[in-house]
């Protein structure tokens, strides 16, 4: 008897599992979801910016995280330093040659719950049309019923790449080598399984 509860028991908590797998579509529309980086200025302060334009899905359920998966293009274009020169720069052959290469992609590869609502979040970023492995150190921030009769959830990530790792060489000394990127996302679900 025990071993048929146990068993049932079990059951059940694989399908009320699967009832929470749930794709999002990242809540671009109601700038609910930033791409935000930084990187040194010569050594002496910090240079902001952001992506303006991206889109992208995630998929999450938190009896099951390790299935998560992520996928976003962001038009290399819509760079904003807040600062008109400064960005035509950024797009040009130097940086991003956003005429070459208009988007940048993520794909996740893997997703590992380290508890405590916090995770690792691999993937490729292909960027300046090089594609490399990342890491995303990953927060939850939360998920619920939204006021308009939807479901979302958030998560917060943070990573660094090397830009010559990306074949972006444009010298800008040895203190700004590296991008530091914050990524916060708010999904909305698509459908409650």
């Amino acid at each position: 008897m025990k071993r048929l509860l146990a068993i049932g028991f079990t059951a059940l908590l694989s399908f009320s599992g699967a009832l929470h797998a749930t794709e999002y579509k990242i809540d671009t529309a109601g700038a609910h979801a930033f791409i935000n980086f930084k990187i040194k200025h010569l050594g002496y302060s910090w240079l902001y910016g952001r992506f303006n334009e991206f889109e992208g899905s995630f998929n999450y359920d938190p009896a099951k995280p390790e299935a998560s998966s992520v996928n976003v293009t962001i038009k290399t274009a819509s760079v904003d330093s807040n600062h008109a020169e400064r960005d035509k720069h950024l797009r040009g052959k130097d940086f991003l040659a956003v005429d070459k290469f208009p988007t940048a992609t993520f794909k996740s590869t893997s997703f590992k719950a380290l508890g405590d609502g916090k995770a690792e979040l691999k993937g490729t970023l292909t960027l300046h049309g090089v594609s490399k492995p990342v890491t995303i150190a990953v927060s939850e921030i939360g998920g619920g019923k939204d006021p308009w009769g939807g479901y979302r959830q958030g998560f917060h990530g943070t990573t660094e790449i090397a830009l010559k790792d990306f074949g972006i060489d444009f010298d800008l000394g040895p203190a700004s080598q590296i991008v530091e990127l914050t990524l916060d996302v708010e999904g909305i679900a698509q459908s409650m399984m």
